[in-house]
């Protein structure tokens, strides 16, 4: 069989380089003739580890190849994967302009048989869509509607190990419904998927509409247990609880295990808030509520702002003159992903509060800096007090707290006695957890986790400082 991928951003192209990596002749195709041309010359929009390697290498071994040419690469797959990006609307509902376009061009250019796969994540009922924009084009061409289906499939990819997520997967879910194509549509995805279920079955078969629901679904419950975490995390904090030791005792219960269950400063991405809120949006569509996941999200907004806080309460909320380091831009490492951030709100707050802020991320500076600029317009003034570090430790000199909102690995151990020296104030407020509170405090650095026993940064004495103002404890959230 032959591959087409339509859609060359996260999920086209990492699904496009795996399925080549697996002897498929695969095309990649995007309208952006830009970024056509740049992937021709080996060069990869994202940073995706693995990714840029793997393409390279599969191109130069003639199994994958790029084009704008929407007519040759309908021509070329037997399996067209519809890859493109479903944004929020103003509603919170996803943005379905994109997947009808694609829809609608394959049905102008189809020839013979097709099977056209959803992989972008769509609300449920989309497939019907889809097969109705490409029935409409057919029938103005006067040819045949038996010469496609449309089936679901959805990704499971996570940024930063999304091409270990392809390569070994969980499972792999494929909806499809009944009709006269649907024994074939099995067979071709089977064949599609065989090299992952030879020592044991990994696809999960069901109708299109469970599985349009399920991608939807496994997103939430995840957001969900990062929110009840940051829940628990901030109750911690009141009780004088470690917010560690409980998820390790929660964790080790077979039905509850440990993943996803880590406190922080509250998750980003491409998915779980876009997801969330189209879940939500297309509940509200048919007159039904999902209070579960209205709150998660709620929640992991309000997480967003809870450093900010505690840094006002140690040093009141007039920042003038204070320098405030920050470690880690991107929503999770091992990407430069800005999409939801955390960085981003923490980052408006500060600068807001009169804070000069200077950051560090291994590889997100740019996409950040183009990410601020958007959120500070039309007020981009505030970006005068913006800089980025060309390392972690740059970033701190002189800084009177850093704020780590990146678990990347090169911040998991740092150099303690390097940092105080350059620090101003030898104060760390930990989005992530990274650190341990009791060896930080014996090595005189005040220390705030999320749940982790915050009176040990009590002892820190701001009041040196002639702009403190120990009675503005609010930061407007």
């Amino acid at each position: 069989m032959k591959i087409t991928v339509i859609g060359s951003g996260y999920v086209g192209l990492v699904t496009g380089a795996c399925l080549a990596d697996l002897g498929f002749k695969v095309v990649c195709m995007d309208k952006d003739e830009d970024k056509i041309k740049s992937l021709q010359d080996g060069e990869v929009p994202i940073y995706e580890p693995g990714l840029k390697e793997l393409l390279n290498r599969n191109r130069a071994d003639g199994r994958i190849r790029f084009t704008h040419d929407a007519c040759e690469a309908i021509e070329h797959g037997d399996i067209v994967f519809i890859a493109v990006g479903t944004p929020p609307s103003e509603d919170g509902s996803a943005d379905l302009g994109h997947v009808l376009s694609v829809a609608s061009t394959i049905g102008r250019y189809l020839k013979g048989f097709k099977l056209v796969v959803n992989k972008s994540t769509v609300p449920v009922g989309t497939a019907d869509k889809v097969r109705a924009a490409i029935s409409h084009e057919l029938t103005h061409r006067g040819m045949s509607m038996d010469l496609f289906d449309v089936i679901s499939n959805p990704e499971f990819l996570k940024e930063g190990a999304a091409i270990d997520d392809f390569m070994r997967p969980d499972r792999i879910v494929v909806g499809l419904d009944d009709g006269p194509h649907k024994a074939r549509s099995q067979r071709m995805m089977g064949d599609l998927y065989a090299s992952f279920n030879r020592h044991h079955a990994r696809t999960v078969w069901m109708d299109v509409r469970s599985a349009e629901l399920t991608k939807y679904a496994a997103n939430a419950m995840l957001a969900a247990r990062i929110s009840f975490m940051n829940e628990i995390a901030n109750l911690a904090d009141v009780l004088d609880a470690d917010v560690d030791h409980v998820r390790r005792g929660i964790g080790a219960d077979s039905r509850i295990g440990y993943s996803f269950l880590y406190a922080g400063c509250g998750y980003g991405g491409s998915c779980f808030p876009k997801d969330a809120q189209a879940l939500v949006s297309a509940a509200k569509a048919h007159g039904h509520k999902m209070a579960v996941v209205s709150a998660t999200e709620w929640v992991n907004e309000r997480q967003k702002t809870v450093l900010v806080e505690r840094l006002v309460q140690r040093v009141g909320s007039n920042l003038t003159g204070r320098k405030i380091a920050i470690w880690g831009l991107a929503f999770k490492p091992n990407t430069d992903d800005m999409r939801e951030a955390p960085s981003r709100l923490v980052i408006r707050q500060l600068l807001e509060l009169g804070a000069q802020v200077c950051a560090f991320d291994p590889v997100a500076g740019e996409h950040a800096m183009l990410a601020l600029t958007q959120d500070m317009s039309p007020d981009v003034s505030l970006l005068k007090n913006f800089s980025l570090a060309s390392t972690d430790m740059l970033a701190l000199e002189g800084a009177d707290a850093l704020m780590v909102l990146t678990e990347w690995k090169n911040f998991h151990n740092p150099d303690f006695e390097a940092m105080k020296s350059l620090m101003r104030k030898p104060y760390i407020l930990d989005g992530r957890n990274l650190y341990n509170p009791e060896a930080l405090s014996e090595l005189g650095i005040a220390y705030q986790g999320i749940g982790r026993r915050n009176d040990l940064a009590q002892w820190l004495d701001f009041a040196d400082s002639k702009d403190m103002h120990p009675t503005d404890h609010a930061v407007d959230a």
